[in-house]
C-alpha cells in the first residue's frame, strides 16, 4: 500500500511537471494538491488535495512588473462609468473598450470608475486594479 501510495505521488509530480509547462495553474495545482494529499493522507487526501490544490492553482497571477508600470505611465484616457463593481477575476463589460499592451499582447487596460483596470484581453477578466 505504502509502495502504490509513493509511485502515485511520483506519477502526479511528473504529470505536474508537464502542465506546469502549459501555464494551466488550476490543473498544475490540482495534480500537485493530490499528490500532496496521497503522501499525507492516503487516497481520501488525494482527493481532499485536489480540490485545493485546483482552487489555489487557478487563482490569477498579477501581471509583470513592466505591464503595470507601462499602464501607469499612460496618459489618462477618458473614464468608463459601470454600475457592476470593478474586481480581480470579473470581467469587464463588452461595452468597455481595451487598450492593447504593446509590450504583452496577454495584457489590455482601460479606465473604469475612475480607476486603471489591467485585463486579460480574450476573457476580458480584470487581472489588477490600480488604486
Amino acid at each position: 500500500m505504502k509502495k502504490l501510495i509513493i509511485l502515485s505521488a511520483a506519477l502526479g509530480l511528473a504529470a505536474t511537471g508537464v502542465f506546469a509547462q502549459e501555464g494551466n495553474g488550476a490543473a498544475t495545482g490540482m495534480l500537485g494538491g493530490a499528490a500532496t494529499g496521497a503522501i499525507v493522507g492516503g487516497p481520501i487526501g488525494a482527493g481532499v488535495g485536489a480540490v485545493v490544490g485546483a482552487v489555489a492553482g487557478g487563482a490569477i497571477d498579477p501581471p509583470p512588473r513592466e505591464v503595470v508600470t507601462y499602464v501607469q505611465e499612460q496618459p489618462v484616457q477618458q473614464s468608463v462609468i459601470v454600475q457592476e463593481p470593478i474586481t480581480v477575476g470579473h470581467a469587464v463589460p463588452e461595452t468597455v473598450i481595451l487598450t492593447p499592451v504593446p509590450q504583452n499582447p496577454k495584457y489590455a487596460y482601460t479606465v473604469v470608475n475612475q480607476q486603471r483596470v489591467i485585463v486579460e484581453p480574450q476573457s476580458r477578466k480584470v487581472v489588477q486594479v490600480i488604486q
